[in-house]
């Protein structure tokens, strides 16, 4: 959408004024063109012209006659988009001007008084916020579906043990409702920062009109207050240039893609039969063409790629936005198809998610016997003997002895005699046998934040209050 200094169409094919010498080159016409992508932005058009056009006959710069012309107009225009009937035509370029059109067409002269005391430059501004604010409150419920398909698993293996890992090596036992609950913190934040973003968002441009604002007595307050905006922007030049609002959904559709990467990364590597510690359910698996064994976890591998999607959508329009100079210019016209493809993406893969989480099926048995395989109560057995007296530094020494010892021997520390544990150190007595078992070590950690079954079942009660 370019800077307003063209009246609407007046016939068929016809967007320019008596400016011009020769008509736009065909391809021009293509390349300049946003109606193939900016049509879905219709019917917040539809609402921020109505909401305009209230206030210019509250004004008395329109009649209350043109007022009641355009509303009958817009209505039936509205229809059409609903029903798919609307006419859209690329030689009228976008979704402003198709809609202005077609409203002289159906009311006349009321129709072409719509756009007094404003410019498409505010007027996109002003669609796009309305558009994205209805996105975000979208995706704000999925992220609420995801959380709650969390809570929902995690209470249910609240007590069931697996391995923690750092540099996916096995570390320390935890609970597979804790490393659940991780992620349900991640979501949270991820909802925090778009409800933080919405704020941004939620400011009316419309009264900029194509940078200066306008010298018609138009009234801004009363225009945000119909359209449900906090107040309006301050600035004239920022409001029609400014697409911050729309890079701070980006960084925070990004950072909520990371979110959903690495635990589909993490749903990808437990259902190998090396884990084996869940089954994803069939519905979001597919089968291979030759191989008739394979159930391939395709849907959360389509999570982790589309993160890029996500990713080159912020990156597209910073690059769009780095070199502007104030005010508008013609480069903002590609700030829509990036967002619409990232927010498209956003939702589709959350609602995947919270589905995909209901589904799954955690197989306790596969992780308990992954943690007989890495010595993960190592840590607890330094800890007990620091609580016997032995300094940290040397109990870390001696433990990593014992382990070295049980893998030499093909088994478990648990699994080592107390001949063979005293051997090692005579301050390794029968008392450290508690310590040796996933159970003791998880259901020692019951500090807020901790893995301990109790401690997990109290943050999930919490986690629910906060939803």
């Amino acid at each position: 959408m370019q800077e307003d200094d063209k009246p609407p169409a007046t016939g068929p094919g016809k967007a320019w004024s008596g400016r011009f010498s020769e008509p736009l080159d065909s391809l021009a016409q293509r390349f300049n063109a946003s109606i193939a992508f900016d049509r879905r932005l219709a019917e917040h058009d539809i609402r921020g012209s109505l909401a305009h056009a209230r206030m210019l006959a509250r004004q008395s710069i329109i009649t209350h006659a043109d007022l009641a012309a355009i509303e009958r107009g817009m209505a039936q225009i509205a229809q059409e988009v609903r029903a798919g009937r609307f006419a859209w035509s690329i030689e009228r370029e976008d979704v402003h001007f198709n809609i202005e059109h077609r409203l002289t067409e159906l009311v006349g002269d009321a129709g072409k008084r719509l756009h007094t005391a404003r410019s498409r430059n505010d007027q996109v501004a002003t669609d796009l916020r309305l558009w994205l604010r209805d996105r975000i409150d979208e995706t704000a419920e999925l992220l609420r579906g995801v959380r709650e398909a969390l809570l929902d698993l995690a209470e249910r293996h609240a007590g069931t043990l697996m391995p923690g890992f750092t540099h996916l090596q096995v570390a320390q036992p935890v609970t597979f409702g804790h490393h659940l609950m991780a992620y349900f913190e991640m979501f949270t934040r991820d909802a925090g920062r778009l409800a933080d973003c919405r704020r941004r968002v939620n400011r009316l441009p419309l009264g900029a009109a194509a940078l200066a604002g306008t010298s018609f007595p138009i009234d801004r307050e009363s225009v945000a207050r119909e359209l449900g905006f906090d107040g309006v922007c301050e600035n004239s030049l920022d409001a029609v240039s400014d697409r911050d609002f729309a890079l701070e959904f980006l960084a925070c559709a990004s950072i909520a893609m990371m979110h959903v990467s690495r635990l589909a990364e993490e749903l990808v590597i437990w259902s190998n039969p090396a884990f084996g510690f869940v089954a994803i359910a069939d519905r979001f698996c597919t089968g291979s063409s030759i191989m008739p064994q394979k159930k391939n976890p395709d849907v959360p591998e389509l999570m982790r790629g589309k993160t890029g999607r996500v990713y080159g959508a912020l990156m597209a329009l910073l690059t769009v936005m780095k070199g502007q100079p104030l005010a508008y210019n013609k480069d903002n016209q590609e700030d829509k198809e990036p967002l619409f493809d990232a927010a498209d993406t956003l939702r589709d893969v959350l609602a995947l998610l919270a589905g995909l989480l209901n589904g799954l099926e955690p197989r306790p048995e596969r992780m308990r016997r992954a943690l007989a395989e890495g010595f993960a109560t190592a840590t607890d057995l330094a800890d007990h003997l620091v609580k016997r007296g032995m300094a940290f530094r040397d109990a870390h020494e001696v433990v990593a002895r014992a382990v070295r010892a049980a893998e030499q021997a093909g088994k478990d520390l648990a699994a080592l005699t107390d001949a063979e544990l005293a051997a090692i150190s005579p301050a390794i007595d029968a008392s450290a046998r508690g310590v040796l078992t996933a159970e003791g070590s998880a259901a020692s950690r019951s500090h807020v934040g901790g893995t301990a079954p109790d401690a997990v079942r109290a943050a999930i009660e919490r986690a629910r209050k906060r939803l």
